[in-house]
């Protein structure tokens, strides 16, 4: 069953695209992950997909139905990002009470022992937070209300790394415990590959590459050697890293869809490979150059 269906979405601010002709589905009870660099239009499409606005035109459908001012949709999504509004008047644990009766399949056991553990009072107010007690908070409430679809949108902003390892140990613990669909929008990919199943790529809008993290994995792969090996041997391959090295050395990272025959020739023109992050990869395929930042120094 497909949770998500999305085609051809695009929403339009005044001249600017921050979705063009987007499409793709995503199906119940998997973990998928949502990067792209900043601008690539991430909270756009959540903030669609819980309901918060429409797309300029195209079509999505959450649970079969139109998410936007859908009281269904509502009760079962939640959207969490670190823009969240609570009620000033409420303090922590209040808060935490009213949500209990907002979300069916709320865990309150389990918000409990999470509140208790990151050393929260109960009398504290959210406004009187730091930004990474916020997150925390945000990330309490998105874990305990079990929502049938859970969006979190870079959920772990201002934590420490040891805060954000126990989110992520909680998450994945809570996943298996209490399965359901979880969009996890984040620039940690390194950290957070292990948890997802999928991967959704975007870049200026657009879907740029969604498959299963395992794919993704060996989707590209590093080779190093002489510039004009490397570049005899690239030829009309798709290219998405390039680097100089040293005085007449170039590293590049091509797409894996080479044959053995091929890789040994390879070595013995002298080239070496080596495997490629899937963090490395986003960055690489979200670059506008394929120098990078290096390509601000060249010398005209």
């Amino acid at each position: 069953m497909n949770v998500i269906d999305c085609k051809g979405l695009t929403k339009v601010y005044g001249r600017t695209k921050a979705l063009n002709q987007l499409s793709f589905t995503i199906e119940e009870n998997k973990i998928t992950g949502l990067i792209g660099r900043n601008g690539a239009g991430k909270t756009t499409l959540l903030k669609i997909i819980g309901g918060f606005m429409r797309g300029t035109s195209g079509e999505v459908r959450v649970f079969s139905e139109e998410p936007f001012n859908n009281l269904f949709v509502s009760a079962n999504v939640i959207f969490i990002n670190d823009q969240m509004n609570f009620p000033t008047a409420l303090s922590l644990k209040e808060i935490l009470n009213v949500a209990a009766t907002f979300y069916e399949n709320w865990n309150h056991e389990l918000a409990n022992r999470l509140f208790d553990y990151f050393s929260f009072h109960q009398d504290h107010q959210y406004t009187g937070l730091s930004k990474g007690m916020k997150s925390t908070f945000n990330m309490i409430v998105g874990l305990s209300a079990r929502c049938a679809l859970t969006m979190f949108d870079e959920p772990t902003t201002g934590m420490d790394a040891a805060v954000r390892k126990d989110f992520y140990r909680a998450l994945l613990k809570d996943f298996i415990a209490y399965p359901r669909t979880i969009i996890l929008s984040s620039h940690h990919l390194n950290e957070i590959e292990d948890l997802l199943e999928d991967i959704l790529l975007l870049k200026n809008g657009k879907e740029h590459l969604h498959i299963p993290i395992a794919d993704l994995k060996e989707w590209a792969i590093g080779i190093e050697g002489l510039t004009a090996n490397v570049n005899e041997w690239i030829g009309e391959r798709e290219v998405i890293h390039l680097k100089n090295i040293g005085h007449d050395r170039m590293f590049a990272v091509v797409r894996n869809n080479f044959s053995e025959y091929e890789k040994q020739k390879a070595r013995e023109a002298g080239l070496t490979f080596s495997p490629v992050s899937s963090s490395d990869i986003c960055v690489y395929l979200t670059s506008k150059t394929k120098g990078g930042i290096d390509d601000v120094f060249i010398k005209d």
